[in-house]
């Protein structure tokens, strides 16, 4: 069996997870210790791809400093940039030119903003078994309404792409990894915006090509908002999905090299803290991301929320389910919580911002 190639579409802004993205493309977000796309490389070495094309637009020139060859993980890596956005499928086929692989030969193709735990190999698999055109990986999930969903027959031919309706067909939806048959990518126009979703697989199923589906209901997680980015990092921490990428031992929180954590803290539930991060002593961490340089300071509250990069929380302070942007400074006796979101640089002066009486 020849060597794997995938493409890995990392061209988006990440609106969602703003003010983290204001410097930094989500795919490169610290998360669980590492570059968020650092698991999937391994994860996809693990499943035998060798050689990766990265599909790059926002931000592209951080990704090469960030990875470079690829051979500290195994891999080959390639670089293709969108100089203006082509969409999924503009940009599978625009990277696509960087491919080496025959007209017959699979290609995965995999999404830089999802964490599975689902089986690669038995993805591809399939695809070559039943030589399908495409293979989509799909998830289920409790709640499609937020989704568009994807009916497959009693054979796993999927037989329509829905969009999300009050009423959904089936709780499969499109998981966000699929495996091409190479000469398919080639036939996406080249140079123009498209949509795999809206445009690819409807005409490939319109035109009676074998589009096929790959259920599974192992872990499953869109990292877009700060809720979903937190909770990757801390299922990561915790072992709720295993990753060969992750820099030290799963437990309840993962200190990187240079991180101070005083033994009168109390730091757990999945916590990440990066580099260089101080947490003062009576300080309370709970399944937060704690970015390299920041401080946590005495008798201050961090839970379920992002501390960006040399933020510091000041004493007293209670943040949840919140986003700290880099170099921002809480002042003592805020409460930040419900999503609230501190642009980089600012400075919040003491208990400027209450959900409670300060008494």
């Amino acid at each position: 069996m020849p060597d794997l190639e995938a493409i890995l579409l990392v061209g988006g802004q990440g609106t969602r997870l703003r003010p983290l993205t204001l410097g930094t493309p989500k795919p490169l977000l610290p998360t669980a210790g590492v570059p968020f796309l650092a698991h999937q490389l391994a994860r996809a070495r693990a499943f035998g791809v060798r050689r990766i094309v990265f599909a790059t637009s926002y931000k592209a020139s951080m990704f090469e400093p960030a990875f470079g060859d690829g051979a500290a993980f195994g891999l080959s890596l390639h670089y293709m940039t969108e100089e203006t956005p082509l969409g999924t499928g503009g940009a599978i086929r625009n990277a696509a030119e960087a491919l080496t692989v025959g007209p017959d030969d699979p290609v995965l193709i995999l999404n830089g903003d999802i964490l599975s735990g689902h089986d690669i190999g038995e993805q591809i698999h399939l695809h070559r078994e039943r030589e399908a055109a495409v293979t989509l990986h799909l998830t289920e999930v409790d709640d499609p309404t937020r989704f568009g969903c994807v009916p497959t027959d009693e054979a796993g031919r999927v037989t329509a792409f829905l969009e999300k309706t009050p009423n959904p067909v089936t709780n499969r939806i499109n998981a966000g990894c699929y495996v091409f048959t190479r000469s398919v990518i080639d036939s996406i126009p080249r140079g123009e915006v498209v949509s795999v979703e809206r445009q690819t697989f409807p005409g490939l199923i319109e035109s009676g090509r074998l589009v096929l589906g790959y259920p599974d209901r192992t872990y499953w997680l869109d990292v877009g908002t700060p809720a979903a980015f937190v909770q990757g990092s801390r299922d990561l921490v915790l072992g709720r999905l295993a990753s060969p990428a992750l820099p030290g031992p799963t437990g309840e929180y993962l200190a990187l090299p240079g991180a101070r954590v005083s033994p009168e803290a109390k730091v757990g539930g999945g916590t990440a803290v990066g580099a260089r991060a101080v947490v003062e002593p009576g300080a309370t961490v709970v399944g937060s991301v704690l970015s390299d340089d920041c401080v946590v300071e005495a008798g201050s509250t961090v839970i379920d929320s992002v501390v960006g990069r040399g933020a510091r929380v000041c004493a007293g302070t209670v943040v949840r389910d919140a986003v700290i942007g880099d170099a921002a400074i809480v002042g003592s006796g805020n409460e930040l919580q419900n999503g609230v979101r501190v642009w980089p640089g600012i400075e919040l002066p003491e208990r400027a911002l209450r959900y409670s009486s300060d008494v």
